[in-house]
């Protein structure tokens, strides 16, 4: 039997696909320290917990509308005003199981086949899948590390065509860390308004940002930056609720009205128990996000050090987020015990057979001369891992 060609070519997550070869080796009693993990390793507020628990005992556990309770939009309209001067209606408003719902609701409401997405390099890995699957095209737009890894208007230039028909935005960054200033928003804006491009500005690390700069969105900068910005976000990464599976999109509500649509007929609602949690997680104590925002200050500075400090190693400090991005560019085509390290990928490989240590490599972001580690573990698994890292490196010859 012929399946579908265009599934075929879909590429699993292959940071997913580490951190998974991570934990099994762990549940084999195998001493591995993982750097590959995206989310963070705090527990979930007990403030939200505790509402979860109470929307059980009232019986909150049936289907809700399939765009999501009126609550949670509107806490997240709320959450708009106050945080980033945005105003939006409910209708306006969708949750989704996960941010990455919520982008590939979007694809799929805004594209028809043939259409093409600018994605900046590095990318985050379901960028160019999610495109894909809703028939568009992926166009890779490249960034510089000597420019903190940010797209520039002319690098959107060379790659923009009149198939061209959105921008994506990710600022904080995954994998980079890399946070846009206002100015360059506004470049990016204009390009967006020049072009006529839908912009999707994907904000869910907007809380981790360790500068004295506040989280500034795109949608905030004009009135034609609101109309043809579609604002993803979501709880899982402010407030350690990656399994609760809860992401949210604001947008114009004809587009918004087509994501609801898609959704009714894909996954209907999001966990109505996630639901009721994410009102109180955007309404209630915020004090347990900034106490894990100075401990991922802490260990990112820690980090940085360590790895600017290690021979044949260097990194950028990133701004926001909890990854950092380390070049490996001058140990590549060396060897180690005769094996040579031929890309990100075997460095990887090597690392982890050698030291037990598991990183993503940069081939998964489409930069081959990097690889990515977390921060979002403990300071001893960053001391001790980074040691091993230090190990590995002096052996490359």
């Amino acid at each position: 039997m012929i399946l579908s060609k265009k599934a075929m070519q879909i590429s699993p997550s292959l940071t997913l696909a580490i951190t998974a070869k991570a934990k099994k080796m762990k549940a084999e009693g195998i001493d591995v320290i993982g750097f590959g993990a995206g989310e963070p390793d705090f527990n979930t507020p007990k403030n939200i917990q505790q509402a979860a628990i109470k929307a059980i005992e009232q019986g909150l556990t049936r289907y809700t509308a399939a765009s999501g309770i009126i609550e949670l939009k509107e806490a997240i309209v709320d959450k708009f005003k106050r945080d980033n001067n945005l105003t939006y209606k409910t209708s306006q408003i969708i949750i989704s199981t996960g941010a990455k719902q919520c982008l590939a609701n979007v694809f799929q409401a805004i594209l028809n086949p043939g259409d093409e997405v600018i994605v900046g390099v590095p990318y985050w890995v379901s960028y160019p899948e999610l495109i894909q699957l809703a028939d568009g095209v992926p166009v890779f737009a490249q960034s510089e590390e000597s420019n903190s890894f940010k797209l520039t208007v002319e690098e959107l230039q060379k790659v923009a065509t009149d198939k061209t028909k959105a921008i994506i935005i990710n600022s904080p960054n995954n994998p980079t860390g890399t946070v846009y200033t206002r100015n360059e928003l506004e470049a990016i804006a204009n390009f967006a308004k020049e072009k006529d491009l839908f912009i999707i500005s994907d904000e869910i690390y907007e809380e981790l940002l360790y500068g004295n700069e506040g989280h500034i969105s795109i949608a905030s900068l004009s009135e034609d930056a609101y109309n043809r910005t579609i604002v993803i976000n979501g709880v899982s990464k402010a407030y350690a609720m990656t399994g609760w599976r809860i992401g949210y999109a604001a947008a114009s509500e004809e587009v918004t009205k087509l994501m609801s649509n898609i959704q009714s007929h894909t996954t209907s609602n999001p966990c109505s128990i996630s639901q009721y949690a994410s009102v109180e997680a955007l309404n209630g104590d915020q004090s347990e996000v900034e106490n894990m925002k100075k401990e991922f200050k802490a260990r990112r500075d820690f980090m940085v050090d360590r790895i600017n400090s290690i021979k044949n190693l260097s990194c950028v400090k990133p701004e926001g987020a909890f990854y950092v991005m380390v070049n490996i560019s001058k140990l590549l085509n060396k060897e180690v015990e005769g094996k040579v390290i031929k890309d990100s990928l075997t460095f990887s490989d090597l690392l982890l057979e050698k030291e037990k240590v598991a990183v993503i490599p940069g081939i998964a972001f489409g930069v081959d001369n990097f690889i990515r580690l977390s921060y979002a573990t403990s300071m001893e698994n960053i001391k001790n891992g980074l040691d091993r890292i230090e190990k590995f490196v002096s052996t490359v010859k």
